[in-house]
């Protein structure tokens, strides 16, 4: 390890911190990604615990629930030393997502049988928003809690779909209806969803890449304790906006620190394919250039907001919108270049770089949909940034 001082010292200065970080990185590197799936889990979970236990987890988090709360310039160098070292992410979306809403909205005893076990990856947790009939517009949601055993459980009944990690998932985030369909935002309540009770049933989907990342989740007579239950009965809508602001916020530095190396390696691709000399291409690999440099300075303004504010805000619609019109246009870009050979996938052996261009392309696919539409993105930009007039073809609040 380096001999910088550490940070309880009370003297690390934040270059003193990106090398203690990165000394711990390079040092406790997990190593390459396994390709089986229960192996690439196992080995994500225990890296998550080495950060934990070193206490390098929660870059924004509380010290009294595990984080390391640490300021806005050494949270970005934290990003950009996490992703420069290349060591997997969290698994599960509650770290982003779940964690924000339960440490502003949780009693006590939530935070404190919830916040930890999460942090250190002993419980995975996913996400149970969208159903069949309610995406983008959640208010319609129809998956049901009544009260009953003398008013101490909830009795859930519905579908949940297109839910990232939930077939091993330990616990679900969800919301339910427990006011009148004609209620909308005003009967919704979110809900701590035990994902091994009895009654829940995971199904996975098969995307386009292959791959089985999402899924379908069914509730039948599952019974949830009261106290699972976070915010009041009815109230849980303003719950909803922290989760989805911090869902579209969540990792936006992290992603331009990545998509940093991933244009440098664009870059490279360009010269190996022999066309980086090419006009157009010069000029597409600029406008990438530039695109990334404005990504790092909106991840910049987020963790600010986050900050000073305790919420990402409406504007973390822009840079939701932002990432994900960009990774798409950079991935078939990427597969331009390689012409006939990005038509190759991972498992072909002639492959260039195990097929990660072409899989991209894919995968990205769904980036304008999930956490929100391209449409939804832009609809709260309008409505909550700039002010204009709500969309009339959106259902009324």
């Amino acid at each position: 390890m380096t001999d910088a001082p550490t940070r309880e010292s009370g003297v690390e200065t934040d270059e003193q911190f990106r090398l203690r970080l990165r000394a711990f990185l390079t040092e406790n590197h997990p190593g390459k990604r396994p390709r089986g799936v229960l192996d690439r889990r196992a080995w994500q979970k225990a890296w998550l615990a080495t950060l934990y236990d070193a206490g390098f987890a929660g870059p924004s988090w509380p010290r009294e629930y595990g984080g390391m709360e640490l300021s806005f310039a050494q949270q970005v160098i934290y990003q950009e030393e996490y992703a420069r070292a290349r060591v997997p992410g969290p698994q599960g979306t509650g770290l982003g997502i779940a964690a924000p809403t339960i440490i502003k909205y949780g009693t006590p005893e939530q935070k404190e049988r919830f916040l930890r076990p999460m942090l250190r990856g002993d419980e995975v947790w996913a996400q149970g928003y969208s159903e069949p009939g309610a995406g983008s517009d959640l208010p319609s949601l129809r998956t049901t809690a009544r009260r009953e055993a003398g008013g101490e459980e909830y009795v859930v009944n519905g579908q949940k779909v297109w839910n990232t990690h939930a077939d091993h998932a330990d616990i679900l985030f969800c919301l339910v209806r427990t006011g009148t369909q004609e209620s909308r935002q005003k009967g919704i309540t979110y809900l701590l969803i035990d994902a091994h009770a009895p009654g829940v049933t995971v199904r996975p989907l098969r995307d386009l890449t292959g791959g089985e990342h999402f899924t379908e989740i069914f509730f039948n007579d599952v019974r949830v304790p009261v106290a699972n239950r976070i915010g009041d009965e009815n109230e849980g809508w303003p719950l909803v906006r922290t989760s989805l602001g911090h869902e579209r916020a969540a990792g936006a530095m992290n992603q331009a620190a990545t998509y940093r190396r991933v244009v440098d390696e664009l870059i490279e691709l360009a010269r190996e394919r022999g066309v980086a000399s090419d006009p157009g291409v010069r000029d597409r690999l600029a406008d990438f250039e530039i695109r990334v440099r404005i990504m790092r300075y909106s991840g910049m303004r987020t963790i600010s907001d986050i900050l000073s504010r305790g919420e990402p805000g409406p504007a973390s619609s822009t840079s939701r919108l932002f990432i994900t019109t960009f990774e798409q246009d950079l991935h078939e870009f990427a597969v331009d270049i390689l012409g006939p050979d990005g038509l190759l996938l991972r498992d072909d052996p002639r492959a260039v770089q195990r097929g990660r261009w072409v899989g991209g392309f894919l995968s990205t696919r769904a980036s304008t949909i999930g956490a929100g539409t391209a449409e939804i993105q832009r609809n709260t930009i309008a409505e909550q940034v700039l002010g204009l007039p709500r969309d009339p073809a959106m259902p009324p609040r």
